[in-house]
C-alpha cells in the first residue's frame, strides 16, 4: 500500500463494511506456473474470513489451497491535476481508497461452496427489492449440481488489513476543498464526497 503513513487507512470497521460493499477482489497468488490473478465476488464468513470461488479451469484454482494469497478492493480513484490545488510547484497525482486483504487460502468442501453461494446471492438480491429474490430453487436440480461441479470453493483467513485513503490529507484544508469542488464540477461526486467528508 502508499508508504506515505498520512494516508493509512485503519479503521477496522470502515474497512470492512468498504469491501463489504465493493463485494468484488483481485486474489493473487505465487503458483508454479508464476503470478496468477483471479477476479471474483466474495463474503465474509465471519471477522476474519472471506469465502469465495473460482472457475476450476482457471490458472490459479488447482494451486491456492494452502497457499498464502492476496485479495485486493478499489473503491472511487480519480486524476487530480495539481492547478486545482491552487498552490504552487504542485505536480499531478491520483486520490483512490484502496484495502489489500492477506491470508492463507483453504479449499472447502461442497456444503460449504454451496452456503457461501446461497450467502452471495441472497445479499445481492436483497439489494434489488421489490424485485422478488432469486434462489437456487428457481433452478432444475441437476442444472445447479452441473454448475457447481464447475468451480471451486475456498476461504481466506486474513492475517493483515492494509487500508490506504489517499485524499489529500498531505495538502492543506483549503487545497483539499478546492480538489474537492474541482471533483464536484466534473461529475465526480464519490470523490468530492470523499474529501469533504475528511475535511469535516
Amino acid at each position: 500500500m502508499h508508504p506515505n503513513a498520512d494516508f493509512r487507512w485503519e479503521d477496522r470497521a470502515a474497512l470492512r463494511s468498504f469491501a463489504e460493499q465493493i463485494g468484488f477482489a483481485q486474489i493473487f497468488a505465487e503458483t508454479p506456473d508464476g503470478p496468477r490473478v483471479a477476479q471474483l465476488p466474495f463474503v465474509f464468513l465471519d471477522e476474519d474470513r472471506i469465502g469465495f470461488h473460482i472457475a476450476r479451469g482457471n490458472g490459479l484454482a488447482r494451486h491456492l489451497d494452502g497457499r498464502v494469497a492476496l485479495a485486493t478492493l478499489l473503491g472511487p480513484d480519480a486524476y487530480v491535476s495539481p492547478d486545482w490545488y491552487q498552490l504552487d510547484d504542485q505536480v499531478p497525482t491520483w486520490n483512490y481508497l484502496a484495502l489489500e486483504l492477506e491470508g492463507r487460502v483453504t479449499r472447502v468442501d461442497r456444503a460449504a461452496l454451496v452456503a457461501q453461494i446461497d450467502q452471495l446471492s441472497a445479499q445481492h438480491e436483497a439489494q434489488l427489492a421489490p424485485k422478488p429474490g432469486w434462489t437456487r430453487a428457481k433452478m432444475d436440480p441437476a442444472r445447479f449440481e452441473a454448475m457447481l461441479g464447475a468451480i471451486q470453493g475456498f476461504e481466506m483467513t486474513i492475517s493483515a488489513w492494509r487500508g490506504t485513503a489517499k485524499l489529500g490529507q498531505n495538502k492543506p484544508k483549503g487545497a483539499r476543498a478546492a480538489v474537492a469542488d474541482a471533483f464536484e464540477a466534473r461529475g465526480q461526486r464519490a470523490m468530492a464526497l470523499l474529501m469533504r467528508d475528511l475535511a469535516s
